[in-house]
């Protein structure tokens, strides 16, 4: 297993695991079903190969109750047939605003035309909220090789009960 090649820049930067946590954390107040933004951060992560995030995600969707069918084909959500259309334009919302320099048109109109179709423009925001935070514990995460370990279901159940973790 690979090394971390540092401790987490956000333990070592005084209030960086606070702001990131609170970055997206604040996108749970808009009435975005947990399991959909659960899905949205484990989307991403699988995609920015943040192993820290994707087991975090992936335990959290565990405890709140969601199959594992549905668990691991989040990263197959197109042709799995366990998502709502709803999951399914929250999902490729989190793939698009990912990938922003895929294509020259990063977020296309069709993928935010149904997106929009689902979530109201508070639900859209708390979106790409939700999207920009994971996103940047990611970058976090990856670019210093963070490692999960045994410590994630710690993570998991202090953010459960609402505790720091």
């Amino acid at each position: 297993m690979p090394q971390a090649r540092t401790q987490n820049p956000a333990l070592i930067v005084p209030g960086a695991l606070e702001s990131l946590r609170g970055l997206g954390h604040s996108a749970r107040g808009a009435g975005i079903p947990e399991v959909t933004l659960a899905m949205v951060t484990l989307r991403a992560s699988q995609i920015n190969g943040c192993s820290v995030c994707v087991d975090i995600h992936s335990r959290e969707l565990e405890a709140m109750g969601v199959s594992s069918q549905r668990i691991h084909l989040v990263a197959a959500w197109r042709d799995a047939p366990y998502f709502s259309d709803a999951e399914r334009a929250a999902l490729a919302l989190a793939e698009a605003a990912t990938r922003l320099a895929d294509r020259p048109d990063p977020v296309p109109d069709q993928v935010w035309d149904e997106v929009a179709q689902h979530y109201d423009e508070k639900q859209l925001a708390a979106l790409v909220v939700a999207i920009a935070a994971i996103n940047a514990f990611n970058r976090v995460n990856a670019s210093t090789r963070q490692p999960t370990g045994d410590h994630v279901a710690r993570v998991v159940e202090s953010e459960r009960v609402g505790q720091p973790g």
